[in-house]
């Protein structure tokens, strides 16, 4: 399934009891679809206030559903909640949403603008400082490739290594608004929202190219400069490898 969700009052991706989570509210439509729990798995497990555009996320049902019977039904539960599913589709038993994700891509929503927020409340980090793009994109560059990003990672990380790839952290702005495209085949807790919260000490000027070495080089967590606000994370797509299987 590929779903979306509008993460603001939500805590996060994992099933937590008496709060409102994603995995929670899935777990809790197909439920009633089918008489008894069944737990899912995603492709990326998101913090408390993230959203997502394109989450990939896997279920094995008691018996057969056709997946638009799937779709309408879970829908129907969601329905005027924060979560919807996008689309359905079968798949072979060996098919798992985190296991065989080769490439997840976020996007982070920054606004640079004096005026508070109203639409865009609690769905972008609002910064009232202008930014200057080009040191953020110089600044950037330091981060693409394979690191040891235990600086950008928070302290309860459950990841066996630090050591991460970076395919992709670009810098875009359309008007007020600045995005940050980031894609690696998995990140640590919080390396996202690290990263940008450093290129935002960059943009204003408070750090240079050269501090995002040094806390990159220190691999330390509290060489970390800033960590950017969860509102503004977005989970955008999941990449599987075309010869994954898909049932008809």
């Amino acid at each position: 399934m590929v779903i979306e969700y509008d993460g603001t009052e939500l805590y996060g991706w994992q099933f937590q009891p008496e709060l409102p989570t994603v995995q929670g509210l899935l777990e809790d439509a197909t439920q009633k679809l089918c008489g008894q729990l069944c737990r899912y798995q995603a492709a990326g497990r998101t913090d408390a206030g993230v959203h997502a555009l394109g989450m990939v996320v896997h279920v094995d049902l008691p018996k057969h559903y056709g997946p638009f019977k799937v779709w309408e039904a879970l829908n129907f539960f969601l329905m005027d909640g924060p979560v919807s599913i996008l689309s359905v589709d079968k798949v072979d038993e060996s098919f798992h949403a985190r296991f065989s994700c080769t490439r997840r891509a976020y996007c982070y929503h920054m606004v640079s603008r004096r005026a508070p927020l109203s639409i865009l409340r609690g769905k972008a980090w609002q910064v009232k400082a202008r930014m200057n793009l080009d040191a953020m994109r110089d600044a950037a560059k330091v981060l693409i490739g394979t690191h040891d990003f235990t600086t950008f990672r928070n302290t309860e990380c459950q990841s066996k290594s630090p050591v991460k790839t970076l395919d992709q952290l670009d810098i875009s702005q359309d008007g007020d608004n600045i995005y940050f495209h980031v894609a690696a085949r998995s990140f640590l807790h919080h390396q996202v929202r690290s990263m940008v919260g450093c290129l935002w000490l960059v943009g204003r000027g408070k750090w240079q190219t050269r501090d995002m070495v040094a806390a990159l080089e220190a691999r330390d967590r509290q060489a970390l400069g800033y960590n950017a606000p969860p509102d503004g994370l977005y989970f955008l797509s999941a990449d599987f490898d075309s010869e994954t299987p898909t049932e008809s």
